[in-house]
């Protein structure tokens, strides 16, 4: 009797044995697998800067405060694709705080595309959005460098991009205007919008770094040693005046101009000589020199209104203005004499 009790105890004591060991390597199992689902595939020294800047980006969560952290997050892409393609960082980056309005825009937080590239051809995943029109398709990306990359591509694999690659690198502004040429985008003032960001972040030092000792400072050549200007389609003599800070009276006195008129591919002067002077009455027209306001055409302007607004005869105004009618258009800029 005894030896049948003793036996019945070793089989209850061996069997509880058995049992904690499986429960024991279950939940070891289950631990290890946890730990793999949260491990990220960044170095412990963090030895590589461009992956840890790729994985800061990508983590969820990351809120970017402002136009400053957004190149911060971006640049060292920027900088790889210029590397890989041979498209300006700066025009990257430009291209990337614009269109995203630095990463807060619905497209760039809820699809990553950081550029605006529409479906097109696309096969991938996509997003719709109010732009040009209602609820148009715009590439989705599941990681925003791969919009930095579809971006590259976008501009190398179409044949109306390829007048950019035959500018130099260094030339920002000259890439400006060629990618709103191209097409890239509607809006009359993208290359202005761009060359602003540019130098106001002064992102050209990305492509400096890029092209180390074969950087070479651009000159533009629309302004020819400072001192003359190439007219452009869209150019008016107002926006010009701005661009320079001078008045559109020291343009016409600069240039012996007895109106505003101007042509496609006309060289302006926009400085001084030494020695030159504005008050200089060989550089002065009797008509120019009479004129000291400016007038911009709106919408329901006659001849007539603008006449009675500034109590100065039409005939005046069509002699200022060279007009050989009535007839004026929206937009356009009238000299008003000084009475």
């Amino acid at each position: 009797m005894r030896k049948i009790i003793t036996l019945c105890v070793l089989v209850i004591v061996v069997f509880s044995c058995g049992t904690n060991k499986v429960t024991v390597r279950k939940k070891a199992s289950k631990r290890n697998k946890t730990e793999q689902v949260v491990n990220r595939k960044v170095s412990k020294d963090n030895a590589n800067r461009d992956e840890a800047v790729v994985e800061t980006v990508n983590s969820t969560g990351v809120k970017i405060a402002s136009t400053e952290d957004y190149v911060a997050l971006f640049k060292s892409i920027a900088q790889e694709e210029m590397r890989l393609y041979g498209i300006p960082a700066s025009i990257t980056i430009a291209q990337g705080i614009l269109e995203s309005n630095s990463g807060k825009g619905r497209l760039s937080v809820e699809a990553n595309n950081h550029f605006g590239i529409k479906c097109h051809e696309w096969t991938g995943d996509r997003i719709f959005h109010d732009d040009d029109a209602s609820q148009e398709c715009f590439r989705k990306y599941s990681d925003a460098k791969y919009s930095y990359r579809d971006h590259s591509l976008f501009l190398t694999q179409r044949q109306r991009y390829s007048a950019l690659f035959k500018l130099r690198k260094e030339d920002y502004k000259g890439w400006a205007r060629e990618l709103k040429k191209a097409g890239y985008a509607t809006d009359s003032k993208y290359p202005e919008k761009l060359i602003s960001l540019i130098e106001r972040y002064e992102l050209h030092k990305f492509d400096e770094e890029v092209l180390g000792g074969d950087y070479v400072k651009f000159e533009d050549p629309k302004v020819a040693s400072g001192s003359t200007y190439i007219v452009e389609k869209g150019d008016s003599m107002y926006s010009i005046s701005k661009k320079y800070n001078l008045t559109v009276k020291e343009l016409q006195d600069l240039n012996n101009l007895p109106n505003t008129s101007l042509s496609v591919g006309q060289k302006l002067v926009i400085a001084r000589s030494s020695g030159n002077s504005l008050a200089s009455a060989s550089n002065v027209s009797p008509k120019s020199a009479l004129v000291t306001k400016l007038h911009i055409v709106e919408k329901g302007d006659t001849l007539y209104s603008i006449s009675k607004k500034y109590n100065v005869p039409v005939s005046e105004l069509q002699e200022i203005n060279n007009l050989s009618d009535t007839a004026i258009s929206i937009g356009q800029e009238l000299q008003i004499k000084n009475r």
